[in-house]
């Protein structure tokens, strides 16, 4: 406990050390941008670690817990359970953002900034075609799809692989036994890795700082706070559900949650935060079975902060080239979004793509994007850890409403039994 705590303590540390020394550099530097770039190194090695756990872990955790659970309607009935949580979290998430937005209408200020609306933003819109989820959804490969690190993926392969395993029976013991191995040696390995995360920390935050500076802040301060005020009211609304099943328990699963959020929050990556919220579930309680298959799930299909973006930063660009959408539009748009949302890769910028691609549809000029493009680092880390909190009461109210939530226990779990 002590241990988590001080890593926590470096972590918060790490971020504000980070804004002052970027703060500096950005003042005092010739060339800001060297210091930015040499510290995008240090961020990138420790997302690429992190990323490197992701793939064996969710196939480790996911194929032991299917095989425990022995029954093809068990994992049929949690799997319902989850996608149920998923469905009213994200239309909670997508209309909150649209209520805010147009309560605090924030692209009204932006009219004197605007960029010619023929400009280019960069950022490559999708195809949102059926056919294109279901082939992102079915890996041709599933060494492609560890490769790649799609989490949808993985968890489909996942799924086959451990039902066919339970169905097998004695004779598949062996290898569930080699891959709960595995899952124990992926969790002790997140321990190693998570040392680098304070200095992961200041190396992404002074860096960001440093090329942009702390005057950007100041523009779109307004905008910021709006969704920042946004984001906590998302938050508390999520937490009261959550309180609703686990009632004063929510409070010790926010403690085990806090770590990881943190760090998605200084990262602007729920990505880097899984194997950690992964941990502290189960340390919470939720049994290894629950956690390692809904929470994969959950960073596929639920990504609260990144939907209720994705509403709000839509609807602002609209506002700030003046076009007014109706009630009936902006109910669409958010029910187009509830589906082109799912399979977001909960790495950073990723809602941009969603985003672009639905500007697009309601004919609203792409180049809007170029007025959140220098503060979508800021946004990204907010959403990142909502994403995290997401997930988080989403495995653990599922896991309530199996019966499978113990008691709350302490220690390493590398050295010790997971919870079934």
């Amino acid at each position: 406990m002590t241990k988590r705590l001080n890593l926590t303590s470096y972590i918060i540390f790490g971020l504000i050390l980070g804004i002052v020394v970027g703060y500096f550099v950005n003042a005092h530097m010739a060339k800001p941008t060297d210091f930015a770039d040499a510290m995008s190194l240090i961020t990138t090695m420790f997302l690429r670690l992190i990323k490197m756990i992701i793939a064996p872990l969710v196939f480790a955790t996911l194929v032991v817990g299917i095989a425990k659970m022995g029954d093809v309607n068990e994992v049929g009935r949690v799997g319902g359970k989850a996608l149920a949580w998923f469905i009213i979290a994200s239309l909670i998430s997508l209309t909150l953002g649209l209520v805010m937005v147009n309560i605090f209408r924030p692209g009204d200020a932006m009219h004197a900034m605007l960029p010619a609306s023929d400009a280019v933003s960069g950022i490559a819109t999708s195809n949102l075609s059926m056919k294109e989820f279901i082939t992102h959804l079915i890996p041709s490969s599933i060494v492609d799809g560890m490769a790649k690190n799609e989490i949808l993926q993985i968890v489909v392969f996942s799924i086959f692989f451990g039902t066919a395993a339970a169905a097998v029976g004695e004779r598949s013991k062996v290898v569930i036994e080699a891959i709960d191995g595995v899952a124990h040696i992926m969790l002790k390995l997140t321990g190693y890795v998570m040392n680098f995360a304070p200095i992961a920390v200041f190396a992404a935050v002074s860096g960001v700082v440093a090329k942009s500076g702390l005057a950007v802040l100041g523009t779109y301060g307004v905008f910021m706070a709006e969704f920042y005020f946004s984001i906590l009211v998302l938050w508390l609304v999520l937490i009261f559900i959550g309180y609703l099943f686990l009632k004063g328990r929510v409070v010790g699963l926010l403690r085990e949650l806090r770590m990881p959020t943190i760090l998605a929050f200084s990262t602007a990556s729920s990505e880097a935060a899984f194997p950690k919220t992964l941990e502290g579930l189960e340390r919470f309680g939720v049994k290894n079975r629950i956690a390692s298959f809904v929470l994969p799930l959950g960073y596929s299909f639920n990504l609260d902060g990144s939907m209720m973006y994705c509403t709000f930063a839509t609807v602002f660009i609209a506002q700030a080239y003046g076009i007014e959408l109706s009630l009936g539009t902006q109910i669409t748009m958010m029910l187009i979004l509830m589906l082109t949302s799912k399979g977001m890769a909960g790495v950073p910028r990723a809602s941009l793509v969603v985003i672009a691609a639905t500007l697009a549809q309601f004919n609203i000029p792409e180049a809007g994007l170029l007025l959140l493009l220098g503060v979508d680092h800021f946004l990204d880390m907010a959403r990142s850890a909502t994403n995290v909190i997401g997930n988080g009461l989403a495995t653990a109210v599922v896991a309530k409403w199996e019966g499978e939530l113990g008691q709350h226990v302490e220690g390493d779990l590398a050295n010790q039994k997971l919870p079934e």
